[in-house]
């Protein structure tokens, strides 16, 4: 499964646990050529690769996710995290990976927001 984790998602505490589980996951975090990517760009950047966005910004990207809903354009899926904290590595982790396992096949998350 690929995850594209939002910048303001850690690395440590989500990628690495993620990655030691067998996802394929980039963290814009990780990559300063990526630093400042608005949310437009982002969803853009999750789609043309075939990622499933991960992130806390989910006041933003409702509506984008919307947006790009009602315009026909597809993406590869997104995780919206609303009640936990970002620093709250090990309950995002344990949902991240509950949500991957209700849909295991990656196909299955086109076009899909599911909600943590």
């Amino acid at each position: 499964m690929r995850l594209l984790l939002d910048a303001n998602l850690s690395p440590r505490g989500l990628a690495r646990p993620l990655r030691a589980s067998g996802r394929n996951v980039r963290a814009l975090a990780e990559e300063a050529a990526l630093e400042g990517l608005d949310d437009p760009e982002v969803l853009a950047l999750a789609a043309q690769e075939g990622r499933i966005l991960v992130t806390r910004n989910s006041r933003d990207f409702a509506p984008l996710l919307r947006e790009w809903a009602e315009a026909g354009r597809s993406h590869a899926g997104a995780i919206l995290i609303w009640t936990l904290d970002h620093s709250q590595f090990a309950a995002i982790v344990a949902g991240v990976e509950r949500l991957l396992a209700l849909r295991p096949e990656h196909e299955r998350w086109r076009d899909i927001c599911l909600a943590l």
